[in-house]
């Protein structure tokens, strides 16, 4: 279902009718089916279509089929399913909205720093 190189290796599961409160931080891959209130700090983190997390995330990627309430900072991209919820703001890379989606914030789209440095541009006097 997720290819190894978009989302490494899962290190962390919150079932269907489990509730969580505290923070998490992981090297791997997160998944939320439940519920989990605070703060997630993870390489990628995936909301199940019944997760619901209450809190801001930090990650390199997001897939969004659940709800979650928050701020949402990932390096590379943030995708929300047709059944996503994201309250909060984003900032990212690459956003996407399936139909049926739904965001309500406001999202900023940060460059991709070695990709877009400026050139520096020498003078020459004639």
């Amino acid at each position: 279902m997720f290819s190894s190189k978009k989302h490494p290796k899962l290190e962390v599961i919150i079932g269907n009718e489990t509730v969580i409160k505290g923070e998490i931080v992981s090297k791997g891959t997160v998944r939320i089916d439940g519920r989990f209130e605070g703060n997630v700090t993870a390489d990628s983190i995936i909301v199940g279509g019944d997760g619901t997390i209450l809190g801001d995330l930090s990650t390199r990627s997001l897939l969004a089929a659940g709800r979650i309430t928050g701020n949402v900072h990932a390096t590379e991209s943030v995708e929300i399913q047709p059944k996503g919820e994201v309250c909060g703001d984003i900032y990212t890379q690459r956003l996407t909205v399936a139909d049926g989606g739904v965001f309500e914030g406001r999202s900023y789209m940060q460059k991709n720093r070695d990709a877009n440095r400026e050139l520096e541009y020498k003078t020459i006097d004639v």
